[in-house]
């Protein structure tokens, strides 16, 4: 009896979480996902919450920031995907973003970008900005 019970309970779990629109955290990847002008819309739209870091190899603040963008993809598994998307491979979508100073981060919240950061921010100011986005 008790494992049937579970197994509904898990059933209705899964219902519920695709009902809403939310993911198991094991679709979630844990490291950025590197994409491009045909690849970025999708990835936006099939997560709820993303953070693309608009960035470019040879710019020293985006290699700053990129360990903190690899750790937060790591340790926010499951609540944000990370995207990164290099702007000099990629120009159309620098400019439909108004990526013009790099980095630029742009948090998308179920397909519309709702917040935008221009510049490295230490681990912790990215982090509490996330979080008024994360529920």
């Amino acid at each position: 009896m008790d494992e049937i019970e579970e197994i509904k309970r898990r059933k209705l779990e899964k219902l519920l979480q695709r009902a809403s629109g939310h993911r198991p955290q094991e679709s979630y990847p844990s490291s950025p996902l590197h994409v491009n002008e045909a690849t970025l819309e999708e990835v936006v739209q099939r997560y709820p919450l993303v953070l693309v870091d608009f960035y470019a190899d040879w710019c020293q603040p985006c290699r700053m920031l990129a360990p903190v963008i690899d750790e937060l993809a790591a340790e926010l598994r499951g609540k944000v995907v990370f995207a990164k998307l290099n702007v000099d491979l990629n120009p159309g979508a620098a400019m439909r973003y108004q990526a013009l100073s790099i980095p630029t981060l742009v948090l998308f919240k179920e397909g519309r970008a709702v917040d935008r950061v221009v510049g490295a921010l230490p681990k912790q100011a990215l982090l509490a900005r996330l979080r008024r986005f994360m529920g």
